[in-house]
């Protein structure tokens, strides 16, 4: 994560961010995907993507819109070469992106979602300082669940940077957690297996060690992070620390189960466009 100070990061009220932000949230809202927003943020780097993302945030929170969280992305080596980047970023969770365990997304819901499997911790303290340890976190964390999380990019065809997913809101989309909570004394983190099965196919295999090391060591940067920037994670929130293993296309019809051990299962499935018609 960059350390500039506070006052060294863009304004969001600059007329490149604000640009950037319409297009994207117009993607959104129309269902038709937008060019790459890099170009328009003319080199601006990773503060001005924030500062995008930030942006449609406070207009999704004035609209009524409830955070419950946050989920860091681009942890897996595997994810990083399918989109060519080399470093996580962070996006906000809200309460209606969450689909139940075994649940059905809508045709149309989605633009070109992709499906990738994690860990998700729910916190039971808040997690104050910029230089968090895994202490912190070991210490806050309540329990942890199986999750999928369906990621979505409205930047047509994946056609990203670091700069088009951070300001994309790290391509967020919806996500799905299991049902029964784990304490972490019951489970390793860092050795975890995870199998993931696309109509019974298995279309993405990792382990937790793929995620930064360790799904606990993507929260300590997450932690970190968002201290660092005075919004820091507080107990009741919900982290999805990041895939496990590589992230699989989605199409009306699909449905998809991941097995995490020591944590379980969860499972989602597509609307099929036959029953549905066309969406958006």
């Amino acid at each position: 994560m960059p350390t500039e100070p506070d006052g060294a990061r863009p304004d969001a009220g600059s007329p490149a961010v604000a640009k950037a932000a319409d297009l994207l949230a117009e993607a959104t809202r129309t269902g038709v995907a937008c060019p790459p927003v890099r170009d328009l943020l003319d080199g601006g780097g990773l503060e001005t993507a924030y500062a995008v993302q930030q942006l449609n945030v406070r207009r999704d929170l004035d609209a009524g819109r409830r955070i419950v969280g946050r989920k860091i992305g681009l942890t897996s080596p595997a994810v990083q070469r399918q989109l060519g980047v080399d470093q996580p970023d962070f996006g906000a969770l809200f309460a209606d992106m969450a689909v139940p365990d075994g649940g059905e997304v809508p045709v149309g819901r989605l633009l070109q979602p992709k499906v990738e499997a994690e860990v998700a911790l729910v916190l039971g303290r808040d997690l104050p300082h910029p230089e968090c340890t895994i202490v912190d976190v070991l210490r806050a964390v309540d329990f942890a669940l199986p999750a999928l999380e369906i990621v979505d990019s409205r930047v047509r065809n994946w056609d990203i940077s670091l700069v088009d997913t951070v300001a994309d809101n790290a391509s967020c989309g919806l996500y799905v957690l299991g049902g029964t909570p784990v304490p972490l004394t019951a489970v390793d983190l860092r050795a975890i297996t995870m199998t993931m099965s696309r109509d019974g196919e298995t279309v993405s295999e990792g382990i937790g060690a793929d995620c930064l090391g360790s799904p606990l060591t993507a929260a300590v940067w997450l932690a970190s992070a968002l201290a660092e920037r005075g919004d820091p994670l507080r107990a009741g929130d919900l982290v999805l620390t990041g895939a496990l293993g590589p992230m699989t296309p989605a199409t009306p019809g699909n449905s998809f189960e991941a097995h995490i051990s020591d944590l379980g299962s969860v499972r989602v499935r597509f609307a099929n466009e036959a029953t549905e018609g066309n969406g958006k």
